[in-house]
C-alpha cells in the first residue's frame, strides 16, 4: 500500500479523496493554483503544493507541474479525481515515465475510451449495442449540414474528447447544426484541447442510465448495477440516482454484461463507467465509456456498502477486487443532487461571488455531502459552479426522496445565486416521484428558467403559521427589554394580517406550549419551534409534520424559503395592513438599451458591430464563464448603437457589453 498519494484536483473530490485516504493511512498532498491557496483541499490534505495560475491551463492541467510535485512531495502514486487530468492517456504515461503510480486504468484504456469516435467503433466490434451516427470527425459546418441530413434531424453534436456536457449541442435543422458545430468546436477545443466533432442519431425521449464497472490487474471484472442520470440541463447531470425506477432485473444483467465485455475489451483496471441511453421500449445504447471516478459515485457507495476511491487505490496497488459479481447486492436507495452556484431564475445562469453564508444540513445516517467549500470560500470563474453533492438514502425510493426535500430546505447558502429551491422543486414534482424520468425532464417541466409556480394549500399554510410564530417570537423579545411594554402583553391573543407577497390573510393567533395556534380560514393550525430572533433555519412541527423554514430578514418584512417556494411576509395589525395595500411598489430600473453580462467571465466573441440590425433571437456575443460558453442573443429586433467591450475582456456581472439605439 502507498504512503502517500498526490491529488491531481481540486474542490469537492479532492476532499473526498483525501478521507479515505486518511481512513487507509495514507498521507495526502494536495495541488494548487492561484484562486485555490485558500481553498478546503488545501487545509484538508496532510501538505500541499503551488503549481500556478488561476486558469486551468496553467496549474490542473500543467501535466509536468503536477509531476514535478509529486516528485518534490515523495508521492508514490497520484489519483486524478474527475475532470481536468483524469482521462488524458498522455498524463498516466508520463506518471509511468517518472515512476509513478496512476491511480486509474491503463493509459492503453483510456486512450481508446477517450476518443468518442474510436471508442464507438471499439464498442461495436465487441458487440456492444450503439447509436447510429457517423464516426468521423467533420471538418466544417457545411460538412456537418450534409451529414446531419443523412443521418435525420434531430442529431447530437458531440465533442470527441468531450465530457461533462461540454462539447455537446442538440440540433433540430441545418441552421441549428451550423450554429452549433462552431460552438461545440469552439468549447471542446477550450476545455480539451481538441476540436474535433461528431454526430450521431438523437433518440427521442431516451433515459440516460449508467454501469459502473471495477476490474482489477488480475483479470477480475464486475459490474455495481446501474444509476439512472436522466435528469440533465444542458447534458449536464443534475440529479442521479441508484438503483433506476426503470430498470428491472433483465435489464440489469444485459446492460452489466455488455459494460464488463466492452471494460474487459480494453483491458481495462480500476472504476469506470459505461453510459448508455435507453428508449421507451428498454433497448439501450452505448454512449460512452468514462475512464475515470465519476462525480455521482456515492450514490452506488450508498446502495453497495464499497468505497469506490478506496478500491481504486487498492487496484493501483496491485491488490485483487475484495468482492466477486455474485456478493454485489444492492440494498435501499440513494439520490444525489448537485448544489450549483447558478441562478435558476435568470436561465441557470452562473454565479460568482464569495459564501458569505454556508451552513449545511446535518449528516447522519441519511444524509451524506461532498463538498469542497466552507462558510467564506470563493466561487470563481475559473472553475465549475459546482457548491457541493448533497446525498440521501433511505429504504426505498419514496424516503430517500423525502429525505433529500428536508435536507435542501435545511441547505443554507447566502452570498451567491443557487439552485437549492430548483432542487427541491424536482423532488415535489409530481413526475419525478412517480419515476417517470427522460433527458427532457427539466425542459418538459421547467422549460429554459425555473419559476416556482402557483404555491399550493398546505405550503401557504405552513408560511402562514411559521410567520405567526416568527412575529409573536420577535414580540417576546422586545417586550423582554428593560423598560418595555409588560411582558404579557406579547403573550395575549392577537388578530393579525399575514401579508404574503402582498396578498393579506386574516389570523387569529394564541400562544401554546413552545408554539403557537393559528386561526386561518376556519382552521386551526398549531405550529411548535425553539427558533429565536436571528436564527436563518425555522425548525418546526406544523400539525405534527417537522418542517424547516430558511428565514432572511428584509427590512420590516421577511423572506421565507421552503421547499422549493419562497415568499416576502409582513405581519401587521389589520389597520396597518390596510395602508400597506395601498402603498405603490417601486418598479426596476429600465435596462432595455443594453445587453448586459449576466455573470463575470471572459469575452470569447461579438458577433455584431455598432449600426448593425439586430432581430430578435439573433446571437450577439458569447461569455465564458466556470468552463461553459454561453450564447447572448437580442431580446428583440434593435440597432446596435455601441460595443463596450471586446473580445478577450473579462467583465463583472451587470456590466454593459452592448448599447442599443432608441
Amino acid at each position: 500500500m502507498f504512503s502517500k498519494i498526490l491529488i491531481a484536483n481540486r474542490g469537492e473530490i479532492a476532499c473526498r479523496i483525501i478521507r479515505s485516504a486518511r481512513r487507509l493511512g495514507i498521507a495526502t498532498v494536495a495541488v494548487y493554483s492561484d484562486a485555490d491557496a485558500e481553498a478546503l483541499h488545501v487545509r484538508e490534505a496532510d501538505e500541499a503544493v503551488h503549481i500556478g495560475g488561476s486558469p486551468p491551463a496553467e496549474s490542473y492541467l500543467a501535466i509536468e507541474r503536477i509531476i514535478e510535485a509529486a516528485r518534490r512531495s515523495g508521492a508514490a502514486a497520484v489519483h486524478p479525481g474527475f475532470g481536468f487530468l483524469a482521462e488524458n492517456a498522455r498524463f498516466a504515461e508520463a506518471l509511468a515515465a517518472a515512476s509513478i503510480v496512476f491511480i486509474g486504468p491503463p493509459a492503453p484504456a483510456i486512450a481508446a475510451m477517450g476518443d468518442k469516435i474510436e471508442s464507438k467503433k471499439l464498442a461495436e466490434a465487441a458487440g456492444v449495442n450503439s447509436v447510429p451516427g457517423h464516426l468521423a470527425a467533420i471538418a466544417d459546418a457545411k460538412q456537418a449540414v450534409k451529414i446531419a441530413g443523412k443521418i435525420g434531424y434531430p442529431v447530437m453534436l458531440k465533442a470527441s474528447a468531450g465530457g461533462g456536457g461540454k462539447g455537446m449541442r442538440l440540433a433540430r435543422n441545418a441552421e441549428e447544426v451550423r450554429e452549433g458545430f462552431v460552438s461545440a468546436s469552439s468549447e471542446a477545443l477550450s476545455s480539451f484541447g481538441d476540436g474535433r466533432v461528431f454526430i450521431e442519431k438523437f433518440i427521442q425521449q431516451p433515459r440516460h442510465i449508467e454501469i459502473q464497472v471495477l476490474a482489477d490487474g488480475h483479470g477480475n471484472c464486475i459490474h455495481l448495477g446501474e444509476r439512472e442520470c436522466s435528469i440533465q440541463r444542458r447534458h449536464q447531470k443534475v440529479i442521479e440516482e441508484a438503483p433506476s425506477p426503470f430498470v428491472d432485473a433483465e435489464l440489469r444483467q444485459a446492460m452489466g454484461a455488455q459494460a464488463v465485455t466492452l471494460a474487459r475489451a480494453v483491458d481495462y483496471s480500476s472504476a469506470g463507467t459505461v453510459e448508455f441511453i435507453v428508449d421507451a421500449d428498454r433497448r439501450f445504447y452505448f454512449l460512452e465509456m468514462n475512464t475515470r471516478l465519476q462525480v455521482e459515485h456515492p450514490v452506488t457507495e450508498l446502495v453497495t456498502g464499497l468505497d469506490l476511491v478506496e478500491e481504486m487505490i487498492r487496484i493501483a496497488a496491485g491488490e485483487k477486487l475484495s468482492i466477486s459479481q455474485e456478493q454485489v447486492r444492492l440494498d435501499g436507495w440513494a439520490i444525489e443532487a448537485r448544489v450549483y452556484a447558478e441562478d435558476p431564475r435568470r436561465g441557470f445562469l452562473p454565479s460568482i461571488g464569495r459564501l458569505s453564508r454556508c451552513r449545511p444540513p446535518r449528516e447522519g445516517e441519511d444524509v451524506r455531502i461532498d463538498t469542497g467549500v466552507v462558510e467564506g470560500s470563493e466561487i470563481t470563474m475559473f472553475y465549475d459552479p459546482m457548491i457541493a453533492k448533497l446525498i440521501t438514502r433511505g429504504d426505498d425510493r419514496a424516503s430517500a426522496i423525502d429525505a433529500m426535500q428536508r435536507a435542501l430546505d435545511a441547505y443554507y447558502i447566502r452570498g451567491i445565486d443557487h439552485n437549492i429551491g430548483f432542487l427541491a422543486a424536482i423532488m415535489g414534482n409530481a413526475r419525478f416521484r412517480e419515476g417517470r424520468l427522460s433527458t427532457d425532464f427539466i425542459a418538459d417541466e421547467f422549460g429554459d428558467a425555473f419559476a416556482p409556480g402557483e404555491m399550493p394549500a398546505e405550503v401557504r399554510e405552513v408560511f402562514i403559521a411559521a410567520a405567526a410564530l416568527i412575529n409573536l417570537r420577535r414580540l417576546q423579545q422586545a417586550a423582554s427589554i428593560e423598560g418595555a411594554a409588560p411582558a404579557r402583553a406579547a403573550w395575549q391573543p392577537h388578530e393579525w394580517e399575514v401579508m404574503l407577497d402582498r396578498v393579506a390573510w386574516s389570523v387569529e393567533v394564541d400562544f401554546v406550549d413552545r408554539g403557537a395556534v393559528v386561526a386561518l380560514d376556519g382552521r386551526r393550525v398549531t405550529v411548535r419551534s425553539d427558533w429565536r430572533p436571528g436564527q436563518p433555519l425555522f425548525e418546526a412541527v406544523v400539525d405534527g409534520r417537522e418542517v424547516t423554514l430558511q428565514v432572511d430578514g428584509e427590512g420590516v418584512a421577511d423572506l421565507l424559503s421552503y421547499r422549493g417556494y419562497e415568499a416576502r411576509v409582513l405581519v401587521l395589525r389589520p389597520r396597518a395592513a390596510a395602508l400597506a395595500a395601498r402603498m405603490p411598489e417601486k418598479k426596476p430600473p429600465d435596462h432595455s438599451k443594453y445587453l448586459l453580462a449576466p455573470m463575470s467571465g471572459l469575452i470569447v466573441a461579438i458577433h455584431v458591430s455598432s449600426g448593425d440590425e439586430v432581430k430578435a433571437g439573433q446571437p450577439l456575443a458569447v461569455i465564458e464563464a466556470m468552463k461553459m460558453e454561453n450564447v447572448l442573443r437580442a431580446e428583440r429586433d434593435a440597432t446596435v448603437a455601441a460595443i463596450r467591450v471586446a473580445a478577450g475582456d473579462s467583465l463583472m456581472a451587470e456590466q454593459v457589453i452592448i448599447e442599443f439605439a432608441g
